[in-house]
């Protein structure tokens, strides 16, 4: 965060005290103006409840409105992750659910992909996402257990944090740029489940840990981070994929998720829950059935070896490699391929990695290589 920025905070109801702190430690910065949108899901819940069917998928415009301010004013915008009410939509039909995005908005990720702000996404504790993740431990006993395991995984047990991320993120970024040097022509995943081929753009770039505004501000879009990534072909898709972790889509926890895809399309979507839900996703425009990002995650990181599941994309899809469908990343990938990346107005990732899942990566020539073995490096 620079100083004399506006600053947005995205963040829902549980989490006011984390965003007081982060409103405060803004202003100690120097922030012009901190601007606070809560969102609540049990309104959402009474919206899917009761509104009539045809205005589920309207959104009034000066949600957009907001996000493409805070992006001409060249802000910066810190959202809170972490599942605010879990299980709350699952007596909606999934249908209807899958037709409300909020609060997620396409203007959000037009401002990203425009590099007009800083942003940033981290974890924001709860009581009621610490009893989902761990079950077993009574409430309180819980909260400190997550407290205790996201202090871990963000680096702030270090005595030092800021530079134990900036050491992580120069290990990342070296993985990235030698994963660049090869010009891989594709990747291969094999594991329980899973023979998936993602065919990669010949200007397709790896990317890790720190991204730069169209201004030139250095910014960390994720805390944590364990990944690196890049834009794929939409076109060079094909195989069969199972999820190695649940996923969480606009308060639907995804369970069991297995799906195929050909000639760059996601089809035949199987899950033990919520299936409906991503397949509602991926019928919202011509993209959002198509893969954005493949992301590579090696066993070094912290979230893995927990062995923890999160139940938030955030966390879970920095324990494991991941594929997302929807809009893609134009800083990875060189601007002349740029016509050639998927557009969309989704972006939703789901873990498909693991311990057990070994990459390879084939060149234009049809050489493997292998890139991850057993989550160790092999570049």
């Amino acid at each position: 965060m620079q100083p004399g920025q506006i600053v947005g905070i995205s963040s829902s109801p549980g989490k006011e005290e984390l965003t007081r702190a982060i409103a405060d430690a803004a202003y100690r910065r120097g922030a012009k103006f901190v601007d606070v949108a809560y969102f609540d899901p049990y309104v959402k819940h009474s919206r899917l409840q009761h509104a009539a069917e045809d205005t589920l998928g309207w959104a009034p415009p000066w949600i957009g409105q907001r996000m493409l301010d805070l992006g001409a004013m060249r802000s910066a915008n810190i959202s809170l992750s972490g599942p605010p009410a879990p299980g709350l939509m699952d007596d909606i039909d999934p249908a209807r659910a899958g037709k409300d995005r909020l609060p997620q908005v396409p203007e959000s990720l037009q401002m990203i992909h425009k590099g007009y702000l800083n942003w940033t996404v981290g974890p924001g504790p709860t009581p009621v996402w610490a009893r989902l993740v761990y079950p077993d431990l009574d409430g309180e006993a819980a909260y400190t257990r997550l407290w205790d395991e996201l202090a871990h995984v963000l680096r702030l047990d270090e005595p030092d944090p800021v530079a134990a991320w900036q050491a992580r993120s120069a290990d990342l970024i070296a993985n990235a740029n030698r994963l660049s040097a090869l010009h891989l022509d594709a990747l291969r995943f094999r594991g329980p489940g899973t023979d998936l081929r993602v065919g990669l753009l010949p200007g397709s770039k790896w990317i890790a840990a720190a991204m730069t505004t169209a201004d030139g501000i250095l910014f960390a879009p994720n805390l944590p981070s364990e990944e690196i990534f890049t834009t794929p072909d939409p076109t060079r898709t094909d195989g069969y994929v199972r999820a190695t972790r649940p996923l969480d889509v606009a308060g639907t926890v995804i369970t069991g998720l297995e799906a195929r895809f050909e000639a760059g399309r996601i089809f035949d979507i199987r899950a033990d829950t919520g299936a409906d839900i991503l397949a509602g996703r991926c019928a919202m425009d011509e993209g959002a059935a198509r893969l954005g990002e493949v992301a590579l995650v090696d066993a070094s990181g912290r979230i893995g070896p927990l062995g923890t599941v999160f139940f938030d994309t955030l966390l879970d899809e920095n324990a494991a490699s991941h594929i997302a469908v929807g809009a893609a990343y134009p800083d990875a990938v060189d601007e002349s391929d740029h016509d050639r990346m998927n557009r969309s107005t989704i972006h939703i990732d789901f873990m498909i990695g693991g311990p057990d899942v070994d990459v390879t990566g084939i060149t234009t020539d049809g050489t493997e290589l292998p890139v991850l073995i057993g989550g160790r490096w092999q570049i």
